[in-house]
Protein backbone atom coordinates (compact mmCIF):
# COMPACT_ATOMS: atom_id res chain seq x y z
CA UNK A 1 0.00 0.00 0.00
CA UNK A 2 2.78 2.20 1.10
CA UNK A 3 5.16 1.71 -2.48
CA UNK A 4 1.73 2.27 -4.63
CA UNK A 5 0.99 5.53 -2.21
CA UNK A 6 4.67 6.69 -2.97
CA UNK A 7 4.74 5.34 -7.02
CA UNK A 8 1.50 7.58 -7.26
CA UNK A 9 3.02 10.75 -5.55
CA UNK A 10 6.54 10.80 -7.66
CA UNK A 11 4.86 10.12 -10.98
CA UNK A 12 1.33 12.56 -10.48
CA UNK A 13 1.38 14.26 -7.13
CA UNK A 14 5.04 16.26 -6.65
CA UNK A 15 5.03 20.01 -6.97
CA UNK A 16 7.46 22.83 -6.54
CA UNK A 17 6.91 25.53 -3.95
CA UNK A 18 9.14 27.53 -6.89
CA UNK A 19 7.50 26.48 -9.97
CA UNK A 20 3.62 25.63 -9.60
CA UNK A 21 2.64 28.65 -7.73
CA UNK A 22 2.08 31.73 -9.57
CA UNK A 23 4.31 33.91 -8.01
CA UNK A 24 4.07 36.29 -10.56
CA UNK A 25 0.29 37.18 -10.62
CA UNK A 26 0.15 38.15 -7.03
CA UNK A 27 -2.70 41.33 -7.11
CA UNK A 28 -2.43 43.23 -3.87
CA UNK A 29 -5.96 44.63 -4.68
CA UNK A 30 -7.57 41.40 -3.84
CA UNK A 31 -6.01 40.93 -0.12
CA UNK A 32 -8.11 40.74 2.96
CA UNK A 33 -6.80 40.47 6.10
CA UNK A 34 -9.72 37.53 7.01
CA UNK A 35 -8.09 35.62 4.76
CA UNK A 36 -4.30 36.76 5.49
CA UNK A 37 -5.55 35.54 8.92
CA UNK A 38 -6.85 31.91 7.98
CA UNK A 39 -3.27 31.50 6.02
CA UNK A 40 -1.31 32.42 9.06
CA UNK A 41 -3.63 29.75 10.77
CA UNK A 42 -3.38 27.06 8.81
CA UNK A 43 0.69 27.97 8.43
CA UNK A 44 0.92 27.90 12.39
CA UNK A 45 -0.64 24.40 12.37
CA UNK A 46 1.66 23.21 10.01
CA UNK A 47 4.68 24.42 12.52
CA UNK A 48 3.76 21.49 14.71
CA UNK A 49 5.05 19.30 12.25
CA UNK A 50 8.62 18.25 14.21
CA UNK A 51 5.72 17.11 16.84
CA UNK A 52 2.92 15.27 14.58
CA UNK A 53 6.28 13.23 12.83
CA UNK A 54 8.66 12.39 15.72
CA UNK A 55 5.78 11.32 17.82
CA UNK A 56 3.96 9.68 14.74
CA UNK A 57 7.14 7.84 13.42
CA UNK A 58 7.54 6.50 16.76
CA UNK A 59 4.49 5.07 17.40
CA UNK A 60 4.62 3.09 14.40
CA UNK A 61 8.20 2.78 13.61
CA UNK A 62 8.16 -1.63 14.09
CA UNK A 63 5.85 -1.25 10.36
CA UNK A 64 7.84 -0.53 7.59
CA UNK A 65 4.80 0.86 5.07
CA UNK A 66 3.46 3.08 8.03
CA UNK A 67 7.18 4.21 9.21
CA UNK A 68 7.52 5.44 6.07
CA UNK A 69 4.40 6.73 5.03
CA UNK A 70 4.66 8.99 7.70
CA UNK A 71 8.28 10.45 6.53
CA UNK A 72 6.52 11.20 3.23
CA UNK A 73 3.83 12.71 4.81
CA UNK A 74 5.99 15.02 6.91
CA UNK A 75 7.83 16.14 3.61
CA UNK A 76 4.61 16.97 1.80
CA UNK A 77 2.98 18.69 5.34
CA UNK A 78 6.42 20.90 5.12
CA UNK A 79 5.80 22.16 1.78
CA UNK A 80 2.27 23.19 2.68
CA UNK A 81 3.50 25.23 5.65
CA UNK A 82 6.44 26.96 3.44
CA UNK A 83 4.05 27.65 0.25
CA UNK A 84 1.70 29.53 2.88
CA UNK A 85 4.67 30.98 5.08
CA UNK A 86 5.77 32.09 1.37
CA UNK A 87 2.57 33.76 0.38
CA UNK A 88 2.30 35.81 3.63
CA UNK A 89 5.44 37.36 2.95
CA UNK A 90 5.85 37.63 -0.68
CA UNK A 91 2.56 39.69 -0.58
CA UNK A 92 3.23 41.58 2.66
CA UNK A 93 0.22 40.62 4.85
CA UNK A 94 2.99 39.50 7.12
CA UNK A 95 6.22 40.39 8.30
CA UNK A 96 9.61 38.30 8.89
CA UNK A 97 9.58 39.37 12.65
CA UNK A 98 5.82 38.69 12.44
CA UNK A 99 6.02 35.06 11.59
CA UNK A 100 8.94 34.36 13.66
CA UNK A 101 6.38 35.79 16.62
CA UNK A 102 4.15 33.32 15.66
CA UNK A 103 7.37 30.32 15.50
CA UNK A 104 8.34 31.17 18.94
CA UNK A 105 5.08 31.04 20.30
CA UNK A 106 4.59 27.79 18.93
CA UNK A 107 7.53 26.45 19.88
CA UNK A 108 7.00 26.99 23.93
CA UNK A 109 3.58 25.10 23.43
CA UNK A 110 4.74 21.02 22.23
CA UNK A 111 1.61 19.15 20.75
CA UNK A 112 0.75 15.44 21.77
CA UNK A 113 -0.32 12.72 20.44
CA UNK A 114 -4.14 12.37 21.41
CA UNK A 115 -3.98 8.81 20.95
CA UNK A 116 -0.85 5.94 21.86
CA UNK A 117 -1.92 2.99 19.57
CA UNK A 118 -1.21 3.06 16.14
CA UNK A 119 -5.13 1.36 15.14
CA UNK A 120 -6.35 4.55 17.33
CA UNK A 121 -4.03 6.87 15.35
CA UNK A 122 -4.99 5.64 11.90
CA UNK A 123 -8.97 6.41 13.07
CA UNK A 124 -7.42 9.87 14.26
CA UNK A 125 -5.73 10.37 11.02
CA UNK A 126 -8.86 9.65 8.65
CA UNK A 127 -11.15 12.11 10.46
CA UNK A 128 -8.81 14.32 10.47
CA UNK A 129 -7.29 13.96 7.14
CA UNK A 130 -10.54 14.52 5.55
CA UNK A 131 -11.75 17.47 7.80
CA UNK A 132 -8.24 19.12 6.91
CA UNK A 133 -8.89 18.67 3.20
CA UNK A 134 -12.81 19.89 3.06
CA UNK A 135 -11.25 23.05 4.91
CA UNK A 136 -8.68 23.60 2.26
CA UNK A 137 -11.18 22.66 -0.97
CA UNK A 138 -13.44 25.55 1.33
CA UNK A 139 -10.64 28.02 1.25
CA UNK A 140 -9.73 27.63 -1.98
CA UNK A 141 -13.16 27.99 -3.24
CA UNK A 142 -13.59 31.03 -1.25
CA UNK A 143 -9.88 32.85 -2.79
CA UNK A 144 -11.18 31.47 -6.07
CA UNK A 145 -14.22 33.65 -5.47
CA UNK A 146 -11.79 36.62 -4.36
CA UNK A 147 -9.79 36.13 -7.60
CA UNK A 148 -6.69 35.61 -5.61
CA UNK A 149 -4.89 33.48 -8.65
CA UNK A 150 -1.97 32.39 -6.37
CA UNK A 151 -3.64 31.71 -2.83
CA UNK A 152 -6.25 29.30 -5.17
CA UNK A 153 -3.64 27.19 -6.65
CA UNK A 154 -1.47 26.61 -3.11
CA UNK A 155 -4.66 25.54 -1.89
CA UNK A 156 -5.38 23.48 -4.64
CA UNK A 157 -2.04 21.83 -4.05
CA UNK A 158 -2.23 21.20 -1.10
CA UNK A 159 -6.12 19.68 -1.44
CA UNK A 160 -4.30 17.92 -3.48
CA UNK A 161 -1.81 16.49 -1.19
CA UNK A 162 -4.45 15.60 1.46
CA UNK A 163 -6.92 13.68 -0.82
CA UNK A 164 -3.70 11.48 -1.19
CA UNK A 165 -3.42 11.11 2.74
CA UNK A 166 -6.32 10.64 3.47
CA UNK A 167 -6.74 7.84 1.14
CA UNK A 168 -4.20 5.94 2.28
CA UNK A 169 -5.46 6.40 5.64
CA UNK A 170 -8.68 5.06 4.80
CA UNK A 171 -7.15 2.51 3.09
CA UNK A 172 -5.40 1.01 6.54
CA UNK A 173 -8.58 1.31 8.44
CA UNK A 174 -10.28 -1.03 6.42
CA UNK A 175 -7.51 -3.51 6.59
CA UNK A 176 -8.11 -2.90 10.16
CA UNK A 177 -11.48 -3.09 10.18
CA UNK A 178 -11.21 -6.78 8.31
CA UNK A 179 -9.04 -7.98 10.61
CA UNK A 180 -10.62 -6.12 13.64
CA UNK A 181 -13.89 -5.11 13.20
CA UNK A 182 -15.11 -4.60 16.61
CA UNK A 183 -12.14 -3.43 18.07
CA UNK A 184 -12.02 -1.38 15.54
CA UNK A 185 -15.46 0.36 15.89
CA UNK A 186 -14.71 0.86 18.88
CA UNK A 187 -11.60 2.52 18.68
CA UNK A 188 -13.10 4.75 15.92
CA UNK A 189 -16.06 5.32 18.21
CA UNK A 190 -13.69 6.42 21.03
CA UNK A 191 -11.69 8.59 18.73
CA UNK A 192 -15.30 10.21 16.89
CA UNK A 193 -16.57 11.63 19.81
CA UNK A 194 -12.93 13.61 21.15
CA UNK A 195 -12.26 14.38 17.77
CA UNK A 196 -10.49 17.92 17.69
CA UNK A 197 -8.84 19.39 14.95
CA UNK A 198 -5.24 19.03 15.67
CA UNK A 199 -3.24 22.08 17.18
CA UNK A 200 -5.51 25.21 16.40
CA UNK A 201 -6.16 25.70 20.23
CA UNK A 202 -2.70 26.00 21.02
CA UNK A 203 -1.92 28.88 18.34
CA UNK A 204 -2.52 32.43 20.01
CA UNK A 205 -5.91 33.64 19.49
CA UNK A 206 -7.18 30.46 18.82
CA UNK A 207 -10.76 31.74 19.27
CA UNK A 208 -10.54 34.79 16.98
CA UNK A 209 -8.88 31.92 14.56
CA UNK A 210 -11.36 30.08 14.44
CA UNK A 211 -14.05 32.49 14.17
CA UNK A 212 -12.58 33.64 11.31
CA UNK A 213 -12.10 29.83 9.17
CA UNK A 214 -16.15 30.05 10.11
CA UNK A 215 -16.65 33.09 8.36
CA UNK A 216 -14.65 32.00 5.40
CA UNK A 217 -16.47 28.84 5.47
CA UNK A 218 -13.97 26.34 6.39
CA UNK A 219 -16.41 24.94 9.14
CA UNK A 220 -19.55 23.60 9.59
CA UNK A 221 -21.62 20.40 11.89
CA UNK A 222 -23.51 19.74 8.42
CA UNK A 223 -20.70 19.79 5.70
CA UNK A 224 -18.57 17.84 8.16
CA UNK A 225 -21.19 14.92 8.59
CA UNK A 226 -22.19 14.96 5.22
CA UNK A 227 -18.17 15.00 3.26
CA UNK A 228 -16.32 13.11 6.23
CA UNK A 229 -18.25 11.19 8.40
CA UNK A 230 -20.66 9.88 5.71
CA UNK A 231 -18.35 8.57 2.89
CA UNK A 232 -15.96 7.25 5.50
CA UNK A 233 -18.53 4.72 6.72
CA UNK A 234 -19.87 4.20 3.32
CA UNK A 235 -16.27 3.05 2.34
CA UNK A 236 -15.90 0.75 5.56
CA UNK A 237 -19.14 -0.70 5.00
CA UNK A 238 -20.34 0.44 8.01
CA UNK A 239 -24.36 1.58 9.17
CA UNK A 240 -25.28 4.40 10.53
CA UNK A 241 -27.44 2.41 12.80
CA UNK A 242 -24.14 0.47 13.73
CA UNK A 243 -21.56 2.82 14.23
CA UNK A 244 -24.42 4.52 16.77
CA UNK A 245 -24.18 1.83 19.30
CA UNK A 246 -20.59 2.36 19.53
CA UNK A 247 -20.48 6.24 19.64
CA UNK A 248 -23.26 5.75 22.58
CA UNK A 249 -21.06 3.68 24.41
CA UNK A 250 -17.90 5.81 23.91
CA UNK A 251 -20.08 8.66 25.18
CA UNK A 252 -20.36 6.57 28.41
CA UNK A 253 -16.56 5.61 28.74
CA UNK A 254 -15.90 9.08 28.40
CA UNK A 255 -18.08 10.71 31.16
CA UNK A 256 -17.39 7.94 33.25
CA UNK A 257 -13.48 8.60 32.79
CA UNK A 258 -14.52 12.23 33.61
CA UNK A 259 -16.48 11.75 36.49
Amino acid sequence: MYMSFFETAEKKRRWSVYEDIPWDRLNPSVYDEGRAMNVETFCGVELYLPDYLGQGVNLVRENFGRAWFQANWGYEESKHGLALRMYLLKTGQRTEEQLRNLEDAIAARPWRLPWDTPRRMTCYGAIQEASTLLAYARQMEDAQGANDEVLATIYRLIARDEAAHQQFYRAVLKLELEEHRHETLEDLALVSVGFRMPAIDLLPDSERRVETLRMHNSFNRWGFFLKVWMPLLKLLGVSRQEFAEYQRRAIDQTRDKAS
